[in-house]
Formats: structure tokens, C-alpha cells, sequence
């Protein structure tokens, strides 16, 4: 089993999503301590990018603040170490492809390895395109986390045989950001891929409250959630990490409620 895979292995798991940089990798590092520390199974750092396309104003905020403030992807290497020292829960990295490009393919990922970094999501890299980095991801043993959305349909079946690592399910169409309602039928798009794989599936967008992770996570085998703890970062700012470990308390109860 990865370990991500061991992120689900004891039921339903909670993801945490932070921006790096926002408004500070003190504070991002702090935030992921509070994450892990109230029970989020897995975190996603994201690498802040100048035209984040899948993401709504929260988290384009969120990476505008961390660029303004001199974030660089070596000093979120270098945030990620320093968390590698006593942290062992699984971490992947979520940004685009234009970030990788530049830093170089093969010198990203071998970082990645180095610092132990278990996978990475490209919202950008179409799943036929994906072919660009998975045998790096490979060599370097990253997995390529899949994404499959409403609009993926016929071609469900053919992501889920090929996913590593576990699913992201978009659970509505447009950009990240929380939701009063999710409305899509994610029931039939989790069977499809439960027909193909047996590989994990994750539902994230739009999830704020708890009832709504609990709902996801008892469609699928968890919740992820963004740009609710981005909105708790953007208030609390320096001070957020207890608020954000608070929140992440709550969304873990709500997730293991669902069993």
C-alpha cells in the first residue's frame, strides 16, 4: 500500500488544503501542524501560481498574497524539510503545470522524493496529456493523483483503471470555493470508479460545513476542503493555526460519523 493509500486505511479520511506562502510559510507550517495534530489523514500544499485556472477568489486571494510575498517553490521545499523532521502524514503538492515547466520536470520531482513528498495534483495536465511527467512521477516515486469531474463521463472508467494514489473527485462544475449546495450525481460517478479501481476516491469543491463533509465522505471515502480553511487563514492570518485546528477538529468528527 502507499502511503497515501494508508491515509484511508482506517476509514474515512479528511484533507486538508493550505495555499504556501499565505500570508507567510511560518504560518502555512504552523497551519499544517494544527491540521495534522486534529486529525487530517492527508494535506495539500499548494504551490502558489499566477493564474491559478481551477481555482475560485479565495484561493486565487491566497496565492496573489503569498506570490506578493515572495514565496518561492525552493523555499516551500525548504518549509516542507523542516515539516518532514516529526510530521509522517502523507503530503502531495497541488499546482500547474507552468510551475513544473519552469522549475525544470525531472528537478522538481527528484525533490519531491528527497523531501518526501507522496504525490502531486496538476488540475491543468489532461488526462491524456498526463503522459508528460508520469514516468518521472514514477521514477521518483510520486504518485499522479487523477481528477475526474462531472464532465469527465465516458471517460470515468478509463482515469479510474489508470489512477495511483486515490481519486480526486470534482464534485461540481466551475472553480474551488465553498457551496451552499452540491447538486451533482456523484453517486453514479463513485460507482463507475469503484467498477474500475480500487484505488481511493476523495470528493473536494465547494465543501465548507460539516454536513456536507459527512455527506461526501458517505458517497465516497473522504472530503477534501480548501478554500474554507484558506477563508480562516485569509482572517485570522498570523494567528489562524489554532483556529484552523479547531476547524479541522470538527470536519474530522463530522467525516467519522459517516462509518
Amino acid at each position: 500500500m502507499s502511503k497515501i493509500g494508508a491515509a484511508f486505511a482506517n476509514g474515512k479520511a479528511f484533507i486538508a488544503f493550505v495555499t504556501c506562502g499565505d500570508p507567510d510559510l511560518e504560518t502555512t507550517a504552523a497551519c499544517v501542524r494544527a491540521a495534522v495534530d486534529n486529525g487530517a489523514d492527508l494535506i495539500e500544499l499548494g504551490i502558489p501560481f499566477s493564474d491559478p485556472t481551477a481555482e475560485g477568489p479565495v484561493i486565487q486571494g491566497a496565492n496573489l498574497r503569498a506570490l506578493t510575498g515572495g514565496v518561492t517553490t525552493d523555499k516551500i521545499f525548504d518549509m516542507v524539510r523542516k515539516l518532514r523532521q516529526d510530521i509522517q502524514t502523507p503530503m502531495v503538492f497541488m499546482t500547474y503545470t507552468n510551475v513544473i515547466f519552469s522549475y525544470g520536470a525531472e528537478r522538481f520531482l527528484s525533490t519531491c522524493r528527497e523531501i518526501e513528498m507522496d504525490g502531486l495534483i496538476l488540475p491543468d495536465l489532461p488526462y491524456e496529456e498526463k503522459g508528460e511527467f508520469l514516468d518521472s512521477c514514477h521514477s521518483y516515486g510520486v504518485d499522479l493523483i487523477s481528477l475526474i469531474a462531472p464532465t469527465s463521463q465516458n471517460r470515468i472508467a478509463m482515469i479510474a483503471k489508470e489512477a495511483e494514489g486515490f481519486i480526486y473527485v470534482v464534485s461540481s462544475l466551475g472553480v474551488t470555493g465553498t457551496r451552499s449546495e452540491i447538486k451533482t450525481d456523484l453517486t453514479s460517478i463513485v460507482e463507475v470508479i469503484r467498477q474500475n479501481t480500487e484505488i481511493p476516491c476523495a470528493i473536494g469543491f465547494g465543501i465548507s460545513t460539516p454536513e456536507q463533509a459527512r455527506k461526501m465522505a458517505g458517497l465516497s471515502d473522504g472530503a477534501i476542503v480548501g478554500s474554507a480553511i484558506v477563508k480562516i487563514i485569509e482572517k485570522y492570518g498570523r494567528e489562524a493555526a489554532p483556529y484552523v485546528g479547531a476547524y479541522v477538529r470538527e470536519m474530522k468528527e463530522a467525516v467519522k460519523s459517516c462509518l
